[in-house]
């Protein structure tokens, strides 16, 4: 009799004070922990599969052989309005169609707490772009992780990178192809001003599905980067009349389309 009493005490307990530990847990977390963010490259309604032929909204036929893009300044918003930075240090990511890894990104040591929307900008920012070489490392290193995405010529990082083929592109002589090509960039300029293509992103999750931040768990950031976004909206990109677009008036255009590439679908907590 006195072990089945302790036993129902203990049910009792654990009925009546784990529930409230949760409760208060879920209610006034407190620590830090991480936050995963997943760009997931697509083509408009189709995954992006490098190789394969998409449509523009110009109805014209497209192959994409490079899709990368810088991501930076992460921000983390709450329902009131407040706001927490992640060090810019910790937060510049190059994310590449052919390197599947480096789309999944990690912020570390957030705050913990129920956070409703995600701030971030497409590009590197001026003060990293100008700062000494030696505190750009990782993917901002010139000769090392930013390869193919800096222009030494030009000082300044390519925030977006597009190529591909199509048979309304016209004929590149040096590789017999019809080759389209956008490389985008331009933060402001250093000695003398230049455009700025620094394009800022701020989405906001569903009213039901904050990420909520704990200790035990990272939330997860489920995002679509739509490549055919970059070729309207709000203007209709031809790559038969526009084939290319480096550091030049044209690169304007370019980065007003692909301002609102990035939706996000869906967070996923643990």
């Amino acid at each position: 009799m006195y072990k089945n009493t302790l036993f129902l005490l203990s049910l009792l307990f654990a009925a009546i004070f784990i529930p409230a530990c949760k409760d208060k847990e879920d209610n006034d977390p407190t620590g830090f922990g991480d936050v995963e963010i997943e760009f997931d490259n697509r083509a408009g309604d189709a995954s992006l599969v490098l190789g394969t032929e998409y449509t523009n909204a110009a109805g014209e036929k497209l192959k994409f052989s490079t899709f990368n893009y810088y991501v930076s300044n992460f921000v983390l918003v709450k329902a009131d309005g407040t706001e927490y930075t992640v060090p810019k240090d910790s937060c510049y990511f190059l994310c590449k169609q052919n390197f599947p890894d480096t789309r999944e990104v990690v912020l570390k040591n957030i705050p913990a707490g129920d956070y409703t929307g995600l701030k971030f900008i497409i590009g590197v920012d001026s003060a990293k772009s100008v700062s000494p070489i030696a505190e750009r490392t990782g993917v901002l290193d010139p000769a090392a992780g930013a390869s193919g995405m800096y222009w030494s010529w030009n000082a300044g990082y390519i925030f977006v990178k597009v190529e591909g083929t199509s048979p309304q592109a016209p004929l590149d002589a040096a590789s017999g192809e019809h080759k389209f090509e956008y490389h985008t960039g331009l933060f402001g300029g250093f000695d003398s001003p230049t455009l700025n293509n620094i394009k800022a992103v701020s989405l906001t999750t569903h009213a039901d599905e904050p990420a909520k931040v704990r200790e035990n768990g990272a939330p997860h950031f489920h995002l679509f980067v739509d490549v055919l976004e970059m070729f309207t909206n709000p203007t209709n990109i031809s790559v038969a009349t526009n084939p290319a677009s480096h550091a030049d008036a044209y690169s304007k255009t370019v980065a007003a389309n692909y301002a609102d590439m990035f939706t996000l679908d869906h967070v996923h907590n643990p």
